[in-house]
């Protein structure tokens, strides 16, 4: 995993894993990567500074504490910006891949050996058929539980 500090379009900065610099490149161009803050997919990767080791025989000093930046959203509303973020995902899911209902797993592996049509889906799978097809290298991502937003 990789860690990116972003910045968006309105200057909002936040942080966001990813499973490589690739992938954070085909999140961003399928508009999946936006600002937890004002919802813009106009992001770019923002200047890091690198976490570096100290020596073994010097001391870490612990680092001062960040001023809060009147841009940040207080903790307390965390949860329920993320839980929106997922909605969004979920909703943008829906809208833009096709729903295979319980034949996940089987049209998951046809696309990935080439014997389907290479497109987004989404379905239902048990968690142990989902560990199975991560194994066999199979990228799967689970989607926020709740009613579909379309129906």
């Amino acid at each position: 995993m990789i860690v990116f500090d972003l910045r968006c379009e309105q200057a909002h900065r936040f942080e966001a894993w990813f499973r490589s610099s690739g992938d954070y490149e085909t999140q961003l161009a399928a508009g999946f990567v936006s600002c937890p803050v004002c919802d813009s997919t106009q992001i770019e990767k923002a200047i890091m500074a690198p976490n570096v080791g100290v020596k073994g025989n010097r001391k870490a000093e612990a680092p001062a504490p960040a001023a809060p930046s009147e841009k940040q959203q207080p903790v307390a509303h965390a949860p329920a910006a993320f839980a929106e973020m997922m909605a969004a995902f979920k909703q943008h899911v829906e809208a833009n891949c096709e729903d295979v209902g319980e034949n996940f797993a089987e049209e998951a592996r046809k696309i990935h050996y080439g014997e389907a049509e290479d497109r987004g889906i989404y379905g239902a799978t048990s968690a142990d058929e989902a560990q199975a097809l991560i194994e066999e290298g199979i990228e799967v991502l689970p989607l926020p539980t709740g009613r579909r937003t379309d129906a």
